[in-house]
């Protein structure tokens, strides 16, 4: 395109044009406040809702801001002359490439609605799912947010975390915390289990019933390995872990039990 040619267009068609530009930019600006305002009144009525749960809530708002913005896209092509018919042509002339993307889509679209009708998890469980451990944060529309106890924002697939094993630490009222302690040889391990149990017992979120489980898991070379493994609600996890940790070794020291002696590393022989 020479320099005549554009300034043909723009003594010829450059008013129109900008007048279509600005046009579009005053649409999709208006056309963005106004979705955010019906998506807060949607939310706002779901919320009101008290039968209709945060997780199908935030997923049916999600529905409506992809089809109001779909919606908006299409007005903002009309104003510079692009008809529906000829944008529906443009999309089946892409090809293969394109296809093949919205077959992706469709497929996490899919395991979103199986997500909601099959409800493995809700929108505040702490999961393991497509290979991620975290608080779950949103279930979209083709994909589900969690964040990790590390503090990182992830999104997953839906059709992965649909095609895969989920596991949901917040569905059951307790889960087991695994912990172990080793006492020396010379330590009499029933007597450290029984100095252990009311030690357990009195961490804080610890539940009653079941009771902790301490037994004699293994016998090493430096003396038996005992099981350490009380039970608790998933939110208080990490907090009984550590604390359990410090019990042991608390309860080991008032006892004036001996550390185990730490195995000689084999020697090289030449």
């Amino acid at each position: 395109m020479n320099v005549e040619t554009v300034i043909t267009f723009l003594s010829t068609q450059g008013v129109d044009f900008a007048l279509k530009l600005l046009g579009a930019l005053a649409a999709w600006i208006i056309g963005r406040w106004i979705i955010g305002l019906a998506l807060r009144a949607f939310g706002a009525a779901m919320a009101a809702g008290k039968k209709i749960d945060a997780t199908l809530a935030n997923y049916l708002k999600s529905i409506v801001g992809v089809v109001l913005n779909i919606i908006l896209v299409l007005a903002v092509l009309d104003i510079f002359g692009v008809k529906t018919t000829s944008f529906a042509a443009l999309l089946a002339g892409a090809g293969l490439a394109i296809g093949a993307a919205w077959s992706g889509l469709l497929g996490q679209f899919a395991a979103g609605i199986f997500m909601q009708v099959l409800r493995p998890f809700n929108v505040g469980d702490f999961v393991q799912a497509g290979g991620i451990t975290g608080t779950v944060k949103e279930i979209g529309l083709f994909g589900t947010t969690i964040v990790t106890p590390d503090n990182v924002l992830t999104i997953v697939g839906n059709n992965k975390i649909f095609s895969e094993s989920i596991q949901n630490y917040s569905t059951l009222p307790h889960r087991r915390v695994d912990c172990v302690a080793k006492v020396a040889n010379s330590v009499d391990p029933i007597d450290a289990i029984a100095r252990l149990k009311p030690a357990i017992a009195a961490i804080s979120n610890v539940v009653a019933s079941p009771a902790p489980d301490i037994e004699i898991l293994q016998f090493t070379p430096e003396g038996p390995l005992l099981a350490v493994r009380p039970y608790t609600h998933t939110d208080h996890y990490w907090q009984v872990y550590f604390d359990t940790h410090k019990a042991i070794v608390a309860t080991f020291g008032a006892a004036g039990y001996p550390v185990p002696d730490t195995p000689l590393a084999p020697r090289n022989r030449a």
